[in-house]
């Protein structure tokens, strides 16, 4: 805790204390850019995990919503703090759903293998003991064959022309390019990197520069979290490259893994 930012402590230090008044809290994790070391201030998320002592009822659940909104109304980099509830009895299946608050919303997701093997290499201990103690490991064939299942019953199907308005949002072109990229390096030799690793990688792999810079300027630049604006045209052009390149790619990757979606539908006229 000592070497995070002050104003990320200071969160951090009360969200601990006000899920403490609401469940017997067992551990409390941070994973994703925290943990890799690549946290940006306002600019990455607060990717978390609680492993809680209890099941969490309707009432306890609607406790902890409560906990969010006041923490976000209190405190507005709260709005980037994601946090899962996992119920201590429940660490052994990965598949699981669990109570989960995320984008000012409360929903249930599983704790995913690449959060998992995240938490293993490196989480930030926030409360309680190490993961390692408490989760169960995610091998390499499970991690790689959950990442070929994203690329390709959820990527792939974004990037077709049907939703190519989605492109047009910031959020979708890094999300996506990044996503790919990262996957890419995974699926190739078992390592998991970060955001600023995989603009390196999308470098390699040919990834069209005007977008790449675009996307490390929102991440790292210097210019203030909205940057400058984003002519029409350019958004447009932006999108088209950017979905095809991750189209294009997530396409070869699953035909060199023999997955069943290896053929792209011929609605995007690809690499260009």
């Amino acid at each position: 805790m000592n070497d995070l930012p002050g104003e990320v402590r200071s969160l951090l230090t009360r969200f601990t204390s006000d899920i403490e008044a609401v469940v017997p809290l067992v551990a409390l994790w941070a994973h994703g850019s925290l943990a890799l070391g690549d946290y940006q201030v306002e600019r990455s998320d607060l990717d978390l995990v609680a492993l809680v002592g209890t099941e969490l009822t309707d009432g306890r659940q609607e406790e902890l919503r409560a906990v969010h909104r006041r923490l976000i109304d209190d405190v507005p980099l709260a709005r980037t703090l994601h946090c899962a509830y996992l119920p201590r009895g429940d660490t052994s299946d990965a598949a699981r759903a669990h109570p989960t608050w995320a984008m000012d919303e409360w929903f249930e997701r599983p704790v995913t293998p690449v959060s998992r093997r995240e938490l293993a290499l490196g989480a930030v201990v926030l409360h309680g003991p190490s993961p390692v103690d408490l989760l169960p490991g995610v091998n390499d064939r499970e991690l790689t064959e959950f990442i070929g299942g994203e690329l390709e019953d959820y990527w792939l199907p974004v990037t077709a022309e049907a939703k190519a308005d989605l492109w047009l949002q910031d959020i979708w072109v890094d999300l996506g390019m990044l996503t790919f990229a990262r996957a890419s390096v995974t699926l190739r030799s078992g390592r998991l990197i970060t955001k600023r690793e995989a603009l390196d990688e999308l470098r390699s792999l040919g990834a069209p520069t005007a977008v790449v810079e675009d996307i490390h300027r929102r991440r790292y630049g210097t210019d203030g979290l909205e940057g400058t604006s984003v002519p029409g045209d350019w958004r447009a052009r932006r999108a088209l490259r950017a979905r095809e390149f991750v189209r294009t790619g997530i396409t070869g990757l699953l035909a060199r893994r023999g997955r069943r979606s290896a053929t792209p539908s011929s609605d995007t006229g690809l690499a260009r």
